[in-house]
């Protein structure tokens, strides 16, 4: 560790050519889900192949039935921890341009009327910024010192954006490779500019596809209004029972395994005087929905959710038609915590459903059941804390224990190919227009997430 002062000098003073590097990469549009970047996806992943071997690295393109992988090695002392490294090269598409303000592939640092400089491009934090920060930092290692402190696999993916189909085949087919102590995900974010994070929570998810299935064909709501089952109307009623009046799910055997938030963790997460009313009023909301006497980072963080994300049946076009409709859909998601397991949640949603059908209708299940437990990684891990003492030590300041209320699928991954936990630090912050126009990350976070990686480095290595 007596050479992290040092190396932080030498990122300090490079700081303009780590950004240059960024901007190559961030010019190359590297849209994984539209066929027609192709091309300029293979080309990012041997940018970053071409840019590893530069280091040291043995690096490598390997081919998928998709966009290609990076995978790159770089050996350590004998002895050291051996970590693989996580990031993707793929970029959300830029539509609609025109509501970006500088052109999305023509990365731009801006000043803003605050004084804080950013930088604005497609892939700017998710995830070119982000994956930049590690590398920038193993760079700085090396040239300052010679070589890394630890044996580290790195791979890229190419498709996080559009769904990483071959991601998990490629785990599978590689496992004795990329199988490590432990993996480190760049690709989340901090809880605000000057406060650090480690993601230690991951909501799971399970969704289907309800429908309520009536009478035979639609039918005239004056003929048959009054005596015949609106399968709008069943699919309504069942979906609004299963919540009580203070937002709890009521649905018999939903909350198997989820556990009670640590007390510890409950502690820290009150002292971070998170304003509500602004989060909501952000949104044009005034007060929380979900389980009365949880707080809102609560819910998002540690509690599970059914939520409607769509309802459709009989006429919807414009003007009037008095129909009873023969079916009626809704398309339903949970968010799971804990030990919540996605075909237990699935189980006990259907027959909540089955057991309220009237009679004369039916149900036909449109999903293919599928989902995924959340994830907890233990707050006493020994690289969390190490990382955690080399994030305080770059900041000044406790880095914050959060969750994170979406699913992040590489890390489940990790768990249930490769066997080993994962570690996320991120250095991306709420307000940076993640897959929307005017992408953008903080110069401040760039350059303090490339210092932050060379300490968590050193930590990690004398594990």
């Amino acid at each position: 560790m007596s050479d992290i002062a040092a190396i932080l000098d030498h990122v300090d003073a490079n700081l303009d050519a780590s950004l240059e590097r960024l901007f190559d990469l961030l010019r190359i549009p590297s849209i994984s889900t539209d066929p027609e970047y192709k091309a300029e996806c293979r080309r990012a992943g041997q940018w970053l192949v071409d840019d590893l071997n530069g280091m040291g690295f043995d690096a490598s393109l390997r081919d998928t039935p998709g966009h290609p992988m990076v995978v790159a090695h770089y050996a350590g002392p004998d002895g050291s921890p051996h970590v693989l490294f996580y990031g993707h090269y793929d970029v959300q598409p830029a539509d609609p341009l025109e509501k970006w303000n500088t052109p999305p592939f023509e990365p731009q640092r801006v000043t803003g009327t605050d004084g804080i400089e950013r930088i604005y491009a497609r892939g700017a934090n998710d995830d070119k910024g982000q994956l930049m920060t590690f590398i920038e930092a193993s760079r700085a290692w090396i040239n300052e010192t010679g070589r890394l402190p630890f044996s580290v696999t790195v791979l890229c993916e190419g498709e996080e954006e559009s769904g990483s189909p071959s991601l998990d085949p490629f785990l599978k087919a590689n496992k004795a490779e990329l199988s490590r102590a432990v993996a480190l995900v760049c690709d989340t974010g901090m809880w605000d500019p000057d406060t650090p994070a480690i993601s230690t929570r991951l909501r799971g998810l399970a969704h289907e596809e309800v429908t309520i299935v009536g009478p035979r064909i639609d039918l005239h709501s004056g003929f048959y209004g009054g005596a015949a089952h609106n399968p709008i109307h069943v699919l309504m009623k069942i979906l609004s029972d299963m919540r009580d009046g203070d937002g709890h799910i009521i649905i018999p055997g939903f909350y198997d395994g989820v556990p009670e938030l640590p007390e510890a963790t409950a502690k820290q997460w009150q002292g971070l005087n998170f304003d509500e009313a602004k989060f909501l009023g952000d949104i044009g909301l005034t007060a929380p929905a979900g389980e009365k006497g949880r707080s809102v980072l609560e819910m998002t963080w540690s509690r599970p959710t059914l939520e409607v994300n769509g309802i459709f049946g009989g006429y919807t076009g414009k003007g009037t038609k008095t129909v009873i409709p023969s079916e009626a859909t809704a398309k339903v998601s949970m968010r799971l915590v804990g030990q919540q397991g996605p075909d237990h949640v699935l189980k006990v949603f259907r027959k909540f459903i089955e057991d309220r059908l009237p009679d004369g209708c039916k149900v036909r299940w449109g999903g293919r059941g599928e989902g995924s437990p959340g994830i907890e990684i233990p707050e006493d891990n020994p690289w969390l804390k190490k990382a955690a003492k080399a994030l305080e030590d770059e900041w000044n300041r406790p880095a914050v224990m959060m969750g994170c209320g979406g699913s992040i699928p590489v890390v489940r991954s990790f768990e249930d190919i490769l066997g080993m936990k994962s570690l996320l630090v991120g250095f991306g912050l709420p307000d940076d227009a993640l897959h929307s126009p005017n992408e953008k990350y903080n110069l401040k976070c760039f350059h303090k997430g490339i210092r932050s990686w060379v300490r968590i480095i050193g930590e990690l290595a004398s594990a």
